[in-house]
């Protein structure tokens, strides 16, 4: 048996089932296809984070597996339901913490906790997520009085006050200062651990790295890469380059085997020196911004150093 935050068994519907799986997802606004083609499977348990840059098809993804938009075509269970016709007992079992929420802002953070639980059959003890989620200090508070990242704590304890089996989270850290970041991760693992799937979409890589069990990078509404985020990409994306510079010109070598290649370039200068050598090992933003097409590759072949810029990816616009 699983328990909650409150000490409370959560394996209720649970089966051998994934969280979500979804095939052939598709949706269209006018010309343009948001999602074309989306393929996903969520196990229960873990957390998953999308990534993807504006348009590419993350918050229609989202929005269509919480049940607010419809889909045009494809195949989706979440939590055993489709989302599209599922009903009151669904809504139930999961949990929504939208980017930006500024309601009920003249009510203390007890009131609000407690309004929000009185839509669920069998919710938490509201002082007891008040407290899991660090807001045992600020009941009395009203909503609008507090920091942005205690609001985000708040917004957490609505999502998970109904005691849900899933809860999207859609850029939860958004405007968070780097402590206030690493306090709202350890809350994130703590609902992990408690048995809580968690699908996120963010724009902070590192973010992805710290959280995520797996990463699906989306582009032009598909899924384009899969899996644990230090092998995303497959191993030909991680492989080190060696740089140095020959003859006054810049050269570049992907290879398996830096050692040995490093070795071969010192023993053929004459002094056994590599004037510029460094050796690179491509790092998650690397493989992120050449599976998205928003770099040069950053694995060159011997040639001319092919340089990357990072960028940030804010949510997609839609109608």
């Amino acid at each position: 048996m699983r328990t909650t935050l409150d000490g409370m068994d959560t394996t209720r519907g649970e089966t051998g089932a994934p969280a979500v799986e979804v095939r052939g997802l598709r949706k269209r606004y006018g010309d343009r296809q948001a999602v074309a083609g989306v393929d996903l499977r969520v196990e229960r348990g873990e957390i998953v984070a999308l990534l993807g840059p504006n348009g590419a098809g993350k918050t229609t993804t989202v929005e269509i597996l919480e049940g607010f938009r419809s889909r045009d075509a494809g195949e989706v269970r979440v939590l055993g339901a489709d989302p599209q016709t599922a009903g009151r007992a669904w809504r139930d079992r999961i949990g929504v913490v939208l980017q930006d929420s500024r309601d009920l802002t003249e009510l203390t953070v007890a009131e609000v906790v407690a309004h929000f639980a009185g839509y669920y059959a069998d919710p938490r003890d509201p002082r007891e997520v008040i407290d899991a989620v660090g807001l045992g200090d600020k009941r009395g508070t009203r909503t609008r009085q507090l920091s942005g990242g205690q609001r985000r704590r708040l917004d957490v304890a609505l999502g998970i006050v109904g005691r849900p089996e899933l809860v999207f989270l859609d850029e939860p850290t958004t405007g968070f200062d780097p402590q206030a970041r690493r306090a709202f991760w350890e809350l994130v693992r703590t609902l992990r651990d408690d048995g809580t799937t968690i699908l996120l979409t963010t724009h902070y890589l590192d973010e992805a790295a710290q959280l995520a069990d797996r990463v699906a990078v989306l582009r032009d509404g598909a899924v384009v890469a899969l899996g644990p985020p230090e092998l995303l990409g497959g191993p030909d994306a991680r492989r080190p380059v060696v740089r140095w510079v020959e003859d006054g010109a810049p050269r570049a070598e992907t290879t398996s085997r830096p050692t040995a290649l490093v070795r071969e370039l010192a023993d053929r200068s004459p002094d056994g020196e590599v004037p510029g050598l460094e050796v690179v090992h491509p790092s998650l933003e690397d493989v992120y911004l050449e599976l998205i097409g928003a770099a040069p590759p950053a694995r060159p072949r011997t040639g001319a150093l092919a340089g990357a810029s990072a960028g940030t990816t804010d949510e997609e616009a839609r109608p």
